[in-house]
């Protein structure tokens, strides 16, 4: 009798170390130059720029959700050269370079801001074109043998990443305080070149799935040509099937399926996450930074979001999941991303609350904080881990790397969003918390009503992994939920 995939297969591929490695210092070099770019932007890059306290604050904010717009907007391109041209061991390790340049030039330019402005656009490449990229480059070393460990590599995954941003969120600001923007920003420029050397190393040891080259069956060509014969039967795209295969229509039909979900209800749980990074941060220093006879900076409280993560993941994957299982009401990913929506929605107005009694005259200590923070670690991993998982499986083999990028590119439109508004400086005070909580509430119950009517298509590659060097099957296969 044959043995199960189950029994076959229990241990995650010996390649997958490399990944991981990789991830953590990566994350701990990002999250360690991202998470005092507001303050360092406020009390030190714009201080002569801006002289007003008030609108120097709201012009930093701007400026770091830019930023992070940049980074999540190169993921397209990243995905798309990853899936065309440079396959994804490639765009991975030549992006990282560029990265590593950006980073040495946050350290060298602290005083001149158009050689800072130059270093972010680098690490926004360099960070931003490699994302969808190293997640599906994870997955790819996986097949139908031991695509049951995918779950769990995805949890771990997640978990990485909150062990890197853990400590460059509580070291970092440190340094920035005792030590200048030059060691605060060129200690994450390390932790990156020793990211690319970890991901290097690997480098005989992975599966390689080629890129598809210059595609006539690319999802542009797909669409257009069902526009061309639009009026038939059945799927709008089934009109491309004279010029194109099946494999390439069920990818367009994946690229819509994933978009029509994500980009209308997603950004609005990525305009909450990522101004704790601004306007959390901000509401920090208006707060008693005393604990217990230490003084935290503003920046620092980020730490309790990767803490928790990596506490609440274990408990959620291990515990609560099966509970709902067994007691009929499984936590599905279509159930938890909008869940995610309404965790970070409260979150936010536990937060406005604060803001009211501080602007009421109330002195609140920084430790408050923690309570928004754990409602919004709650969200994040209800919809960002699921998320992240739920972008990979649900994309054929040749649209991996785009529909990661879809998934990554509903934070840019977040991001953007915030920008325009810090610019303009449109909300202060508590209004603002208040305000992007109700955006998120309505957005749940768009994208629960949504997830009813989706139908899941689970895929992964068909053939055990090569041996090092030779190019993966690029077989694939699809189940329904």
């Amino acid at each position: 009798m044959a043995e199960s995939p189950a029994a076959k297969d229990t241990k995650f591929p010996p390649q997958i170390p490399f990944i991981i490695g990789n991830e953590a210092c990566e994350r701990f070099s990002f999250y360690g130059m991202r998470n005092i770019l507001t303050m360092f932007l406020i009390q030190y890059l714009l201080v002569n720029e801006v002289p007003d306290p008030a609108l120097r604050t709201a012009h930093g904010k701007s400026l770091m959700h830019t930023f992070m717009a940049g980074v999540y907007f190169f993921p397209l391109i990243g995905g798309y050269l990853a899936d065309r041209f440079w396959g994804k061991y490639r765009t991975i390790l030549w992006l990282s370079v560029v990265y590593c340049i950006g980073h040495g030039l946050l350290a060298l330019f602290e005083n001149n801001a158009t050689g800072f402005y130059t270093g972010l656009a680098l690490i926004a490449v360099g960070s931003g074109g490699i994302k969808p990229c190293v997640a599906a480059m994870a997955g790819d070393q996986f097949n139908e043998s031991n695509s049951h460990l995918v779950k769990k590599l995805f949890a771990i995954f997640y978990w990485t990443i909150n062990f890197g941003s853990f400590f460059a969120s509580l070291f970092i600001p440190l340094l920035l305080k005792h030590f200048g923007p030059s060691v605060a920003f060129g200690i994450p420029g390390v932790l990156m070149f020793i990211a690319t050397i970890i991901f290097w190393a690997g480098r005989r040891h992975y599966v390689v799935v080629p890129p598809t080259g210059a595609n006539p069956h690319s999802f542009l060509k797909v669409v257009f040509s069902a526009l061309k014969n639009r009026g038939k039967q059945g799927h709008w795209l089934d009109g491309a099937r004279a010029q194109h295969p099946e494999e390439a229509i069920e990818g367009a039909k994946a690229v819509f399926r994933v978009s029509g979900l994500m980009l209308p209800f997603v950004p609005f749980f990525w305009m909450l996450f990522d101004q704790k990074a601004s306007t959390w941060v901000v509401q920090a220093a208006s707060m008693d930074l005393n604990i217990l006879g230490f003084e935290f900076q503003p920046s620092q409280m980020q730490f309790v979001n990767p803490m928790l993560v990596m506490l609440l993941i274990p408990l959620l994957t291990g515990v609560i999941y099966p509970l709902s299982q067994r007691a009929g009401w499984e936590l599905t990913p279509l159930r938890r991303m909008p869940l995610g929506l309404v965790f970070g929605a409260v979150s936010f107005i536990i937060a406005g609350f604060f803001q009211v009694a501080m602007e009421g005259g109330t002195v609140l200590n920084i430790s408050w904080q923690i309570l928004p923070y754990i409602v919004l670690t709650l969200g994040e991993i209800l919809m960002s881990t699921t998320g992240l998982e739920f972008a990979y499986t649900q994309a054929p083999r040749q649209m991996k790397g785009t529909i990661q990028s879809v998934w990554l590119v509903t934070n840019t439109l977040a991001n953007v969003a915030v920008a325009i508004a810090a610019a303009l400086n449109v909300f202060s005070g508590s209004g603002q918390f208040f305000f992007y909580a109700g955006m998120a509430l309505v957005a749940a119950v768009g994208m629960a009503l949504v997830a009813r009517r989706y139908v899941v298509r689970d895929y992964y590659q068909t053939s055990a992994p090569q041996a090092a060097g030779e190019p993966a099957a690029p077989g694939i296969t699809a189940k329904s939920a």
